[in-house]
């Protein structure tokens, strides 16, 4: 676990989320300077961090919607800390939770020395991985999918996809094969409304 040790004049610790942040300003002494709800655009953080701005340090937890704010503070040479969200809970997990308490927490423990760091991914390679985690997710439920409809095959004994499959031009089992029970291929519109499905689930 890395901590953020660095001696900065101000200490500003947001809470953020998509539409809003609550940003949290505090001196080298920790006096609180600015704390205070906005909406999460570039434009109201500059505002309101400009009296501040020589020696500020921003630190933001790790959530889906540090991007942006990673890319201003790179544009405008503010030092930005990214705090690692499941470290920051083993340390703080206080039982009183809101958005001024939250990013008050987060300032008090960069100015203390005590934020755990997480990686500031390079934003040129942000894309990329962003592709390759969706690209995962959509795998697994590929996956997930196929195993239903392999488990429904194994359960009236049809062969498995891909294997000697009844369908040699498309190398698939036909949907017509997969049971002989009638309400496997009703649609959606009967399903609910039809006399057998009933029936169907009884063994």
């Amino acid at each position: 676990m890395r901590f953020y040790t660095n001696q900065h004049r101000f200490y500003c610790g947001i809470d953020l989320h998509a539409r809003t942040m609550y940003v949290c300003i505090l001196s080298y002494d920790g006096e609180l300077l600015l704390h205070r709800n906005m909406p999460a655009a570039p434009e109201p953080f500059l505002k309101a961090v400009t009296p501040y701005r020589e020696g500020l340090v921003v630190a933001v937890e790790c959530m889906f919607t540090w991007y942006w704010l990673a890319d201003l503070c790179a544009a405008q040479n503010i030092p930005f800390v990214l705090g690692h969200a499941l470290y920051m809970k083993a340390i703080h997990g206080g039982k009183a939770k809101n958005d001024k308490i939250d990013s008050q927490t987060i300032a008090a423990l960069l100015r203390g020395g005590m934020l755990p760091q997480a990686s500031v991914y390079p934003a040129e390679m942000r894309a990329t991985r962003d592709l390759v985690r969706r690209r995962t997710h959509l795998m697994r439920t590929r996956a997930e999918l196929l195993a239903h409809v392999q488990n429904t095959n194994s359960q009236y004994n049809v062969p498995d996809i891909g294997k000697k499959s009844p369908t040699k031009r498309t190398g698939r089992v036909s949907r017509s094969a997969l049971t002989t029970r009638p309400c496997t291929r009703l649609s959606r519109s009967t399903w609910r409304s039809s006399p057998i499905t009933t029936s169907c689930f009884v063994t």
